[in-house]
């Protein structure tokens, strides 16, 4: 009995070199963290051209901490995208803020100006914006709204490693970015985040703030040859990063250009071999940026034969591991009752949507296996 392979809807990119880098960090001792993490936040902050670089146990808990560092509390409200996974919206009730859910563009499946403003009220003290499966949100009009109305702007850059805005890196310059290493991500440490700052004091007291409140870190402590009387300056959190996480995130990092490059390819292919099929459209760049396409998502709409769920059944028959398109949080349990405003778009995207696989090992070979199982449920010839 033969097992027809499957196609994974994402796998990291890792080998020996993480291997070696994570055995060091082992062997040294120190696995805590430490060096390797001060190394990874410095390196990483380059890359995106941020000002600083906080590394922290998840994307969670970098927008945990960015709005913990905001002073959101009880009657402050949030507003986020319920396009987004569910960790977005729960930040803000981490704090004891209200999350209040916008709708997002059909294009790109982000916030606008469009969809956020009609939310403000005088309980805004800041709006989460996501790039969503690494498409680059339109940040400009969004910095432009929350400075006319005195609020921050968080950005929730989870996915988009790599993705660039009007020709500079995600991030670059951000007040408050958060990012994901989780292994869907382009670049992974297993789990593990970043915050990335603009501001020096605020990356000063996120530092703390990770690490209990201590006025100084364990890494200073222990290189000492004196002792250290640490003092908590205020009540922090237990958010670090290990030493080998760290590790294996200055190894990914060596090779996220070229894991954006492989997957812009990929995404060039599936565009090309899927543009003449009805009822379907593919993800697309913004004319203001270039996503890393961390996901790769098609809408079918009723000109499709099958719809997203019949889809998903029939690439799964023939091997292909794709996955529904992002969730809408107000639609979960958690949910039900929060205030939003007209959601059509986001509950449109969530049900008509699908993720196709693309990874950086992805042969042409597995793409053809995955475009032509479309092609056959929509009544056309392979590629």
């Amino acid at each position: 009995m033969t097992t027809t392979p499957v196609i994974p809807v994402m796998k990291p990119w890792l080998d020996e070199a993480e291997a070696t880098a994570a055995a060091e960090v082992v062997s040294s001792g120190w696995l805590a963290q430490g060096p390797r993490v001060a190394e990874f936040e410095s390196a990483f902050a380059a890359h995106v051209g941020a000002g600083h670089g906080v590394a922290v146990s998840s994307c969670t808990t970098a927008l945990h901490l960015a709005l913990h560092l905001l002073g959101i509390g009880p009657g402050d409200e949030v507003v986020v995208p319920s396009f987004s996974f569910i960790a977005t919206a729960n930040c803000v009730v981490y704090v004891g803020g209200t999350p209040v859910f916008a709708d997002v563009e059909a294009d790109d499946g982000n916030l606008s100006v469009r969809t956020v403003e009609p939310l403000l009220t005088e309980r805004t003290r800041a709006i989460v914006v996501v790039d969503q499966g690494g498409m680059p949100a339109d940040v400009e009009p969004l910095r432009a709204l929350c400075d006319s109305r005195g609020i921050a702007l968080v950005e929730d850059s989870a996915c988009a490693a790599g993705s660039r805005y009007r020709g500079a890196p995600v991030g670059a310059g951000a007040f408050l970015a958060a990012w994901s290493f989780h292994p869907r991500k382009l670049l992974t440490t297993g789990e593990g985040g970043m915050l990335t700052t603009s501001d020096e004091q605020v990356a000063e007291r996120a530092r703390r703030q990770r690490e209990h409140g201590m006025s100084v870190s364990a890494a200073a402590r222990h290189q000492s040859r004196q002792p250290v009387l640490e003092s908590y300056l205020e009540v922090g959190f237990n958010f670090r990063m290990t030493d080998i996480q760290a590790a294996v995130g200055l190894v990914q990092l060596a090779k996220l250009d070229e894991m954006v490059r492989r997957r812009r390819v990929l995404a060039t292919g599936y565009q090309a071999m899927l543009a003449d099929v009805p009822g379907l459209r593919t993800v697309q760049d913004p004319a203001w940026g270039e996503s890393n396409f961390q996901s790769f998502w098609v809408e079918l709409d009723s000109g499709f034969p099958l719809s997203r769920n019949e889809m998903l059944k029939a690439l799964a028959a023939e091997g292909v591991s794709a996955r529904a398109g992002i969730m809408a949080a107000h639609r979960q349990p958690a949910y039900a009752g929060h205030q939003h405003g007209d959601l059509s778009t986001t509950e449109r995207l969530t049900d008509h949507t699908l993720i196709l696989p693309v990874f950086h090992t992805m042969t042409e070979a597995e793409q053809e296996v995955v475009v032509d199982v479309i092609r056959r449920a929509a009544g056309l010839k392979a590629a």
